[in-house]
């Protein structure tokens, strides 16, 4: 029986341990945090559960009165529903735990159910290949004792930590990193969040729906400097207009407390105060210690493994999946990765990974999906498409539930119509998208998208008429 070591419990290594044990390979996971790694402790469950709460306060807070909900703090319960003021922000992250801790658990069944073995413990690679082409692992395990696996192939899933400022260590209390948010037990009354990518701007909105006077301090022109120029726009006037301090151009050299205080230098010697601060500098692939170059694994400069498309490592028989590869940092990638290393090693059909079609999202409010090519790609002749985007100021479902901000847009190639991308600017965009991910993947045309029936009066609507005005927008050498 083909033996499987699997060092890292995140996507990327439950689902190739599901996949490999599917295929009848003898599959042994060390994992020293438990199943889900960061994704499901620490990171996605956790900020996507956080979030869940938010938007109910944003929803709230942004169409009530528009959509004449009334009001009345004074009024009796048993005559008027009392009004949201506020979050019991323990609460909140005591179920964000639990729930964290439920999904860890159901994961941890599942593989033991399919027949995999779980060691609670930290694994690495132990010298080169053997002659017969084994592997030697060593799981330094819970308990203090270590176990030494003989793997014909390993796969290393194990993630990253949180990257740090050495001039602005985090504390647990005042200055915080995106692990640590979820001790708290009081809303912070001022955070200032360092860094404006995805982790930042998601905290950053977050908080600030529940309450919080947030400082967004941001080293680049705008926010989500990697996303969509034109969704990223939106996002920050929503930002702005809802009362956030967003600070363009300013980057963060210290953070320090200063009683009960948080004080945050600014390269430029512009000092920022509130009373706390979450550091969202991006990520450190967790490769030191491992024992990987050793093995003849190749390292980027960034630390992160070098891969092929296969999910194969510079070393035989050694595979990689999930954040520690620098690849999208989605745990839908990840998973993708540790299936497709499965898949390849035992000889299963096999699909390289294709990051053209994978949909990712931004859990802001509004959020922001996209998929495909992208307008920067398009801006810098990657691709030669045509673009056409469309407010949902203009969609009746969008005016019927009061939603002002957002779009859909839609790229599709000249001649043929064939969709390579979109954006979906919207409420619950991450569902929206879907139907354009779609597309994507199985070469649609946008009259194909047009002639499809959508329900009247829905935001998916929207997808439709873009793909409308597409097709309808033929040059002359096009007809």
């Amino acid at each position: 029986m083909t033996r499987i070591v699997i060092i890292g419990g995140g996507p990327g290594g439950y689902e190739a341990a599901l996949a490999a044990a599917q295929l009848g390979a003898e599959v042994t996971v060390a994992d020293c945090d438990g199943l889900g790694g960061a994704s499901v402790l620490t990171d996605c469950v956790p900020s996507k559960t956080l979030i869940a709460t938010a938007e109910v306060m944003t929803s709230f807070d942004s169409s009530y009165e528009e959509l004449g909900i009334i009001v009345a703090d004074d009024t009796p319960p048993i005559e008027q529903a009392a009004r949201v003021v506020g979050v019991d922000l323990g609460k909140v992250n005591r179920r964000v735990k639990r729930l964290a801790l439920a999904q860890s658990h159901d994961i941890a069944a599942s593989v033991t159910r399919a027949g995999a073995r779980v060691l609670r413990g930290r694994g690495r690679l132990d010298g080169g290949q053997a002659l017969d082409g084994s592997r030697k692992v060593v799981v330094s395990l819970a308990d203090g004792e270590e176990e030494v696996l003989t793997a014909d192939a390993v796969l290393i899933a194990t993630g990253g930590h949180p990257r740090e400022i050495p001039d602005a260590q985090p504390d647990g209390e005042r200055i915080l990193n995106w692990t640590q948010v979820y001790d708290l037990d009081e809303l912070p009354e001022e955070l200032i969040v360092v860094g404006s990518g995805v982790t930042g701007a998601e905290f950053a909105g977050a908080y600030q729906a529940l309450g919080s006077r947030v400082t967004l301090v941001s080293s680049r022109d705008r926010v989500l400097p990697g996303e969509d120029p034109d969704a990223a726009a939106v996002l920050e006037d929503v930002f702005r207009r809802r009362g956030m301090n967003v600070m363009s151009r300013s980057r963060a050299a210290a953070a320090k407390r200063v009683g009960d205080r948080v004080e945050v230098t600014l390269a430029d010697g512009r000092v920022i105060s509130g009373t706390h601060c979450l550091m969202a500098v991006g990520s450190i692939p967790n490769t030191a210690g491992m024992g990987l170059e050793e093995a003849g694994v190749v390292l980027k400069e960034s630390g992160h493994i070098k891969t092929d498309r296969v999910s194969r490592t510079s070393a035989p028989g050694v595979y990689a999946a999930g954040d520690v590869t620098g690849v999208f940092a989605l745990a839908s990638v990840a998973a993708m990765q540790g299936r497709i290393a499965m898949y390849h090693f035992l000889g299963d059909a096999v699909a390289p990974l294709n990051l053209k079609s994978v949909s990712s999202n931004v859990f802001t409010d509004p959020e922001i999906a996209t998929v495909g090519y992208s307008q920067a790609d398009i801006d810098n002749g990657k691709i030669d498409a045509r673009v056409v985007k469309l407010p949902l100021l203009r969609n009746p479902r969008a005016k019927m539930q009061g939603i002002r901000d957002g779009f859909v847009k839609i790229f599709a190639r000249p001649g043929t119509e064939i969709v390579v991308g979109g954006v979906v600017v919207a409420p619950r965009a991450s569902e929206l998208i879907h139907p354009i991910s779609i597309a994507v993947d199985n070469n649609l045309t946008v009259e194909q998208i047009a002639n499809t029936f959508t329900v009247y009066p829905s935001l998916s609507g929207s997808i439709a008429e873009v793909a409308r005005q597409l097709h309808a927008r033929k040059t002359p050498e096009e007809i």
